[in-house]
């Protein structure tokens, strides 16, 4: 992308479709009227949070009470990301939308959580709850199309390279550093970043400047001061144990995300000229996002909605719990307004197509790139 284009102010039009999330909506509310029940957490809900909470909490006493030898250790390292995934996922999200409580000291201090994997909610709330929620799938404009510029491709508008042809295998290790990036680079890169898509990131609370580097320095001591202190292990063993962990949780992050916005039918719309998207906001989600495994109780428990991202970009405002239930309203509507409604049935199947997307962006671009190359060579 151009900087210009970059930098471009993007609007939706599109106001002839409006009526479809009007419409949606109206039907959402009413479900919640007439089932007379809060768009928020409810008891099972909270059960959710206990529990992974409680086992997270535990995977961590468990390896600091030095009992067990040090590969049985390494596992539950690998355990205790997957949980931090899950926490992620099933707890901090939901608190940092405002869709865990009405009340929002309760978001806040549930939404603390995310600290406990050593990333930061105030940048989560600009770069994922504003700019990604905001322009989903645009290039230039969502963070979450830049995984690793220059070794991964998910964006079609991005130049292809060689080492690309072989993203569709590399990609998935690489998802892996993800967590990593976070707890080291990442929020510290974004934090001071003067512009972040179309925001002015130039100025933050003075409190944020504390909770930053603060929670961050507690991360640190509890993760890798005490551990090295209290367990019977060298540096380099504690080392390993610690980015196995991460691996783990930056797998599983970044598995999920990627399937909800990198698979087959999916729409990456560049602005025209006039920085304008000629669609509206809500029908551009329906064309950028995706859901998995939505009829599965098993993935709808350990990703926490994340599963069903249509049902979350159109109402982030509303916790996980309900999205089942109002998936068949967001459906049945979509199609009664030839909107689409993009899902793969199962987890494997949206793997499935995530791999073939990987691969049609990496190799089969570099490869149509090298015979149209070719060919004005041949004309010259």
């Amino acid at each position: 992308m151009k900087e210009k284009e970059i930098s471009m102010k993007v609007r939706f039009t599109g106001r002839e479709q409006a009526e479809f999330f009007a419409t949606t909506r109206k039907r959402v509310d009413a479900y919640f009227t007439e089932k007379a029940i809060s768009k928020h957490a409810n008891g099972a809900m909270w059960a959710k949070i206990t529990f992974f909470m409680a086992g997270f909490i535990s995977l961590y006493v468990l390896i600091l009470s030095n009992r067990f030898e040090p590969l049985t250790m390494l596992g539950l390292a690998v355990l205790l990301g997957m949980f931090g995934a899950f926490i992620g996922f099933n707890v901090s999200h939901d608190a940092m939308h405002g869709s865990l409580s009405a009340n929002g000291r309760i978001n806040d201090l549930v939404g603390a959580s995310f600290y406990m994997l050593g990333a930061n909610p105030y940048v989560w709330k600009i770069t994922h709850n504003v700019i990604h929620h905001t322009y989903t799938n645009i290039p230039g404009h969502d963070e979450d199309l830049e995984v690793a510029p220059g070794l991964i491709r998910i964006c079609p508008d991005e130049e292809v390279n060689k080492i690309q042809r072989y993203q569709h295998w590399y990609a998935f290790l690489l998802y892996g550093l993800a967590s990593l990036s976070w707890v080291l680079r990442k929020d510290y890169k974004k934090f001071f970043q003067k512009k972040i898509g179309q925001i002015d990131n130039s100025r933050h609370p003075r409190k944020e400047y504390f909770n930053l580097f603060f929670y961050k320095a507690v991360y640190y001591f509890f993760f890798l001061v005490l551990p090295f202190i209290v367990l019977d292990i060298t540096w380099w063993q504690l080392l390993l144990g610690f980015i196995a962990g991460h691996l783990a949780q930056g797998l599983v992050l970044g598995l999920v995300f990627q399937l909800a916005h990198v698979v087959e039918d999916m729409d990456f719309p560049v602005p025209n000229e006039q920085g304008t998207i000629e669609e509206n906001w809500a029908v551009h989600q329906m064309h950028t996002t995706a859901n998995f495994a939505r009829n599965s109780p098993i993935v709808n428990f350990l990703c926490g909605g994340l599963n069903m991202q249509i049902e979350h970009h159109l109402f982030p405002k509303v916790c996980h719990i309900h999205y089942p239930a109002i998936s068949e309203i967001v459906k049945s509507t979509a199609e009664e307004f030839g909107v689409p409604y993009i899902e793969k049935v199962s987890f494997l199947s949206a793997l499935q197509s995530h791999y073939r997307m990987l691969r049609k962006l990496g190799r089969g671009a570099y490869d149509q790139k090298r015979r149209v190359d070719e060919m004005i060579l041949q004309e010259v």
